[in-house]
């Protein structure tokens, strides 16, 4: 199922694995005391791709609807803000 594939492979999966690294690089640069500026880019640089993930998700699981597609929809927004904030 398309949203299935969507939510646990593109959103949790890929998603999380690109801002994991995004953070690692940002913690480096932030080590080797290199500008603000930059370490904040590289920390947030995934931040508009998990934008579209979820909203990719809560399209989808708007037209499939059901209980599962609710629970997706809101597994979305708690990535989401756990991906900005951490």
């Amino acid at each position: 199922m398309l949203l299935d594939r969507l939510f646990w492979r593109d959103m949790l999966l890929v998603g999380t694995i690109l801002s994991i690294a995004s953070s690692a690089l940002a913690l480096i640069l932030l080590g080797l005391k290199l500008p603000l500026w930059l370490v904040l880019t590289a920390h947030f640089l995934p931040v508009p791709y998990n934008i579209f993930l979820t909203v990719a998700v809560w399209r989808t699981a708007e037209k499939v609807g059901g209980f599962k597609a609710q629970l997706m929809m809101l597994g979305s927004a708690l990535w989401l803000i756990a991906t900005v904030v951490a």
